[in-house]
């Protein structure tokens, strides 16, 4: 439980980000700069809660991996509507190999650390 509150925490900062500054809570639908500031409020506050939880020594647990996921995905769906619509989608494409790497940096560590015990 204090994992999911801990990972809610910068999803809450971020839709209330959308809310109060492009009065929707739907990130699909807003254009190109407001969304890349929620989603890369999104991402870092994320992985900020991931290094806390590995700061103070918790294991990642599949709501960790359900979260990397989810944020993912909601990247690779406005690239997807990006491309689609001929827009840029340049600076997202960018944050989201970024975000593969991080993936993988973590995921790789949590299976050292399985493996090690």
């Amino acid at each position: 439980m204090k994992k999911i509150i801990i990972h809610l925490i910068p999803v809450f900062i971020s839709i209330t980000g959308l809310a109060l500054y492009c009065h929707t809570f739907n990130p699909i639908i807003v254009r190109g700069p407001e969304f890349l500031k929620f989603y890369f409020t999104l991402t870092i506050g994320f992985y900020l809660s991931v290094y806390c939880l590995k700061f103070f020594r918790e294991n990642l647990s599949k709501i960790t991996f359900y979260f990397m996921i989810f944020i993912f995905l909601l990247g690779v769906i406005k690239l997807i509507k990006g491309v689609i619509l001929e827009r840029p989608v340049g600076i997202l494409f960018s944050i989201l190999v970024a975000e593969i790497i991080v993936n993988m940096i973590f995921i790789s560590t949590e299976f050292k650390d399985k493996i090690k015990y």
